[in-house]
């Protein structure tokens, strides 16, 4: 059952064509990766899904559940400006203004929430710590923490594990797949082929739709070098690898689901190696 299709969907900003004419579809309860070069359209698609900008032809579906869907969308936070006066707390917090109001006190019910998702990142320790102390692998679980405090069904992240510390990597990868577990439809932009080969679902865009479906159907050498091209995919034998200076990984592996994993190489059709 798919949380969200989309049929031949256009964005642009003004005159910009962002995501020419593209279909594919979000399954339901799953982890679906966004995977393309740097400015492909990644977060454009994601900012559409929580209906931040209207496709200017097309149509963007979010399929309605028994309650409404809700959708939670967690910036990098390399697009948030980390230097502003508030806390920890009173960051995670903002996610309950949404059903509280903006001069509502907040509930017994969102207070619990609020520390239910610190708890979840582990951050209570940082609570009163401000934006500006923090290092990049805390602040991204800072946001991440405000995503799971609001009401959502779809949880939206943009490039959550991108040059992070291992702890913060591996805790944001806990709870992706602990969210998963409870039901819950994610979507995370990546960069990384390993993430992307042991997601669910796959989505590899480059200012299009190049191919959505199983990772063993869409992460093969032909979609690849559509997408990359010959200046950033490189071939060795039967090998692929990808090398895009805008996404330098961090030294060192993270534990997914119990595996290592890295930027590695995959074969022609796709299988890993």
């Amino acid at each position: 059952m798919s949380a969200i299709e989309a049929l031949d969907v256009e964005f642009r900003y003004g005159s910009h064509l962002a995501i020419a004419a593209s279909s594919f579809t979000v399954p339901e309860a799953a982890i679906t990766a966004l995977i393309g070069p740097n400015g492909s359209g990644k977060s454009t698609i994601l900012n559409g899904i929580a209906g931040l900008i209207e496709p200017s032809s097309g149509s963007l579906t979010v399929y309605q559940a028994a309650t409404r869907r809700r959708v939670a969308l967690v910036l990098q936070t390399t697009k948030v400006n980390d230097a502003l006066p508030i806390t920890v707390r009173e960051v995670v917090s903002m996610a309950r203004y949404a059903s509280a109001g903006d001069f509502t006190r907040l509930t017994e019910a969102d207070t619990e929430m609020v520390d239910q998702a610190m708890e979840r990142m582990s951050i209570m320790n940082l609570a009163m710590r401000h934006l500006s102390e923090l290092s990049g692998g805390q602040r991204q679980r800072v946001f991440v923490a405000q995503g799971l405090a609001q009401d959502h069904d779809i949880l939206l992240l943009d490039e959550p594990l991108t040059g992070l510390d291992l702890p913060s990597a591996q805790a944001i990868d806990d709870v992706i797949h602990d969210e998963q577990r409870r039901g819950r439809t994610i979507v995370m932009s990546t960069h990384d082929l390993a993430e992307a080969r042991i997601a669910d679902h796959v989505i590899l865009v480059a200012g299009r739709v190049i191919a959505s479906g199983t990772p063993k159907s869409v992460l093969t050498a032909p979609n690849l070098r559509e997408a990359y091209g010959p200046a950033l995919l490189h071939m060795e034998g039967e090998q692929i690898f990808l090398d895009d200076p805008a996404h330098q990984t961090t030294d060192g592996l993270h534990l997914h689901q119990g595996r290592s994993i890295h930027v590695e190489a995959i074969h022609e059709d796709g299988a890993k190696h």
